[in-house]
């Protein structure tokens, strides 16, 4: 005695169902690495331009006052 008989087009449906969702989920994790390595490519960019900004003196600063040194005279 059959309780339940699974036609031709409802396996089909069935088939066509479960393949979206596999799809789907893999679509997600190539959609979910592609933005951790977009993350990481800006934040190494940002590291960059920080790195670029910070002032660089062109030469040395003077001292207020010259160093003379401690001659002793005899």
């Amino acid at each position: 005695m059959t309780l339940a008989k699974i036609t031709t087009p409802g396996l089909t449906a069935m088939g066509l169902s479960v393949a979206l969702l596999w799809s789907c989920l893999i679509g997600e994790r190539i959609l979910a690495r592609q933005a951790a390595q977009g993350q990481a490519q800006v934040l190494r960019e940002m590291n960059l331009l920080r790195q670029r900004q910070r002032a660089v003196p062109a030469s040395i600063p003077l001292l207020p006052f010259p160093l003379r040194g401690h001659v002793a005279r005899s």
